[in-house]
C-alpha cells in the first residue's frame, strides 16, 4: 500500500493534467482538475509521511529492474517531509487561482500546467536517480516558463527570460555534471554513486563533478552569487503563479545541493566550507537587496533568496542537528512564504497596487489581512513561538555546538535585518496613514482563505509542531549518516 501513495504523489497531479487537455475552453472543468490533482497529491503526500515515519524507506524499483540499473523511486523522512510541506502550499496556491483566475488564462492551461509542475517537483523529491532528477527540473523549468509568460505584459516577458536563460544554463551544467558522474563511475543512480564517488583516484576530477553539480543547484536554489532571476521574474507574473513559485521552486535546488553533499561529497571539508561560504553570502546580499525595496512582492522575491541561505547553513555544517534545522527550515518556509505571497496578492487585488508608497492605512482597512500578514512576516523573522523561530535556533544550536561563530553570527543579524525589512511593509502598508490617492475595493473575504490557512498551518508548526521537530530530527540523523539510504536503496532489488 505504502508504494500506492508514492505513486500517487507523483501520478495524480499528472494525471490531472492529461485529463484536463481535452477540456480546455471549460473553465470549470480546468479548476476542478487543477484542484483535485492537487488534493490527492496532499493526501498521497499525508500518507506516505505516515509510512516512512520512525526512519522508514519505501523504494519502488520500476519495472522490477534492480538497482542501480533500473529506475529507483525512494521515499524516507527527510523527502516525505518537503514532500507534505510543498503539497500542502501548492493546493492554498491552487485554492487562490481557482478564484482568481481569469478564464483566458485557464483556457490557455494554467491548470494543466500547475499540475505538470507539481508533478515535477514530486518526483524532484522522490527520485533516486541524477537523471531523473535532471528530467524533473526540465519539466518543472518548462512548465514555469509558460505560467511566467501566461499574460500580455512586457514585464512578464522580461521577467520569463531572465528566469529561463539562467536556468537553461544551469540545466546544462548539470547535464555537464551528470555526463561527467556516469563517466567516472558507471552509474547515476544516487545509493550506487554514494559508494563509488569516494573512489574517485582523481581529486581534481571529484571536485570538478562537485562543482558542475553544486553550481547547477545552487542556481536553482538563486543562491549567491546567481540569484540574480529570482527577483526579476517572481514578482512579474499574477499572484497565483508567483505564490506557487516562492513555496517550490527554490527548494528542490536546496533540496538538490542536500542530498549531493550528504550522499556523495559527505567528508569532503572543500565542498562543505564553499556550502558554507555560500549561505552566508546569501543572506546577507539577499535581505540587503530586500531592505532596499518598495515594492511589496520584489520585496518578498528578494527574501526568498536569503532564507535559501538557511537552508544551506544547515546542509554545510553537515551535522545531523544542524540537517534537521535544514529540513524544517525547508517546511516552515514553503508554508510561510507562500502565504505571504498570497496576502500581498490579496492586497494588491483591493488596493490595485504593490508599491509601498501608495499603501497606507490597511490595518484600518482590512484587520484579518493585517492579522495573517503579521504572523507570517514574525515567522519569516524567527520571532517565537512561531516555526521560523524553531527553525533558526536550531540550526543555530548546531552551528555554536560546531564552533561555526561566524555563520551563526551572520544568521542571527540577517534575522535581525529581515525583522527590519517586515516592519517597514508593517509601516508603510499597514500603519501610516492612507496616501491621498489611496482607494481601498475590498475583495471578497474568500481571497484570504489560502494565506489565512498557511499562517495557522505556520503558528501549529511552531507552537504545536513537536512531532514534526521530531521528524526532521530523524531525518537529520538519516542525512548524516549515508549508508541507511544506501542499504535501503540497493538492499531492496538492489544490484550490489
Amino acid at each position: 500500500m505504502s508504494a500506492i501513495w508514492l505513486l500517487l504523489a507523483i501520478a495524480a497531479p499528472m494525471i490531472a493534467a492529461a485529463g484536463a487537455i481535452p477540456f480546455l475552453g471549460r473553465h470549470r472543468v480546468q479548476v476542478t482538475a487543477g484542484v483535485a490533482g492537487s488534493l490527492v497529491q496532499t493526501v498521497a503526500a499525508v500518507m506516505l509521511l505516515r509510512q516512512v515515519a520512525g526512519g522508514r524507506f519505501v523504494v519502488i524499483q520500476a519495472g522490477d529492474w534492480p538497482a542501480p540499473f533500473g529506475i529507483s523511486l525512494v521515499a524516507d523522512q527527510f523527502a516525505a517531509l518537503v514532500l507534505v510541506a510543498g503539497a500542502v502550499a501548492g493546493l492554498a496556491a491552487i485554492a487562490f487561482a481557482a478564484m482568481s483566475v481569469e478564464v483566458d488564462r485557464s483556457r490557455h492551461g494554467y491548470f494543466v500546467f500547475t499540475n505538470v509542475l507539481l508533478a515535477a517537483v514530486a518526483t524532484a523529491f522522490l527520485t533516486g536517480d541524477l537523471f531523473n532528477l535532471y528530467v524533473a527540473f526540465e519539466v518543472m523549468l518548462i512548465a514555469s516558463f509558460v505560467l511566467l509568460s501566461l499574460g500580455q505584459s512586457r514585464r512578464q516577458a522580461r521577467g520569463a527570460a531572465v528566469y529561463v536563460t539562467l536556468n537553461l544554463i544551469a540545466s546544462a551544467m548539470f547535464l555537464t555534471g551528470a555526463g561527467l558522474a556516469y563517466a567516472l563511475t558507471g552509474t547515476l543512480n544516487f545509493a550506487d554513486l554514494a559508494e563509488r564517488v569516494p573512489q574517485i583516484e582523481s581529486h581534481a576530477l571529484s571536485l570538478a563533478l562537485a562543482l558542475l553539480l553544486l553550481t547547477a543547484f545552487i542556481t536553482k536554489s538563486a543562491a549567491f552569487p546567481f540569484a540574480a532571476w529570482l527577483p526579476a521574474s517572481y514578482h512579474t507574473p499574477g499572484t497565483d503563479v508567483s505564490a506557487l513559485f516562492s513555496g517550490l521552486l527554490t527548494k528542490v535546488g536546496v533540496y538538490a545541493v542536500a542530498r549531493t553533499v550528504t550522499l556523495l561529497f559527505p567528508d569532503n571539508e572543500v565542498v562543505r566550507n564553499t556550502v558554507l561560504a555560500v549561505a552566508g553570502l546569501t543572506m546577507v546580499v539577499g535581505v540587503l537587496g530586500a531592505l532596499a525595496q518598495y515594492e511589496l512582492r520584489r520585496l518578498l522575491a528578494f527574501h526568498i533568496s536569503s532564507q535559501v541561505g538557511y537552508m544551506l547553513m544547515g546542509i554545510g555544517l553537515m551535522s545531523p542537528l544542524a540537517l534537521a534545522g535544514a529540513t524544517f527550515y525547508m517546511m516552515q518556509h514553503m508554508v510561510t512564504k507562500t502565504s505571504l505571497f498570497l496576502t500581498a496578492g490579496f492586497i494588491e487585488r483591493g488596493a490595485g497596487t504593490g508599491r509601498l508608497a501608495r499603501l497606507g492605512g490597511l490595518y484600518r482597512r482590512d484587520p484579518a489581512a493585517a492579522a495573517v500578514f503579521l504572523v507570517a512576516a514574525f515567522a519569516l523573522a524567527g520571532i517565537p513561538p512561531l516555526a521560523g523561530f524553531v527553525a533558526k535556533f536550531t540550526l543555530a544550536r548546531a552551528g555554536i555546538e560546531a564552533e561555526a561563530w561566524l555563520i551563526v553570527g551572520v544568521s542571527l543579524t540577517v534575522s535581525l535585518l529581515t525583522l527590519l525589512s517586515m516592519v517597514k511593509i508593517w509601516t508603510e502598508a499597514f500603519w501610516k496613514d492612507e496616501p491621498a490617492e489611496f482607494a481601498w475595493n475590498a475583495p471578497a473575504r474568500r481571497f484570504l482563505l489560502p494565506a489565512a490557512g498557511l499562517a495557522l498551518v505556520s503558528a501549529g508548526m511552531g507552537i504545536l509542531g513537536a512531532p514534526l521537530v521530531q521528524m526532521a530530527i530523524e531525518a537529520g540523523n538519516a542525512l548524516a549518516t549515508p549508508a541507511v539510504y544506501i542499504d535501503a536503496v540497493l538492499g531492496s532489488g538492489g544490484g550490489r
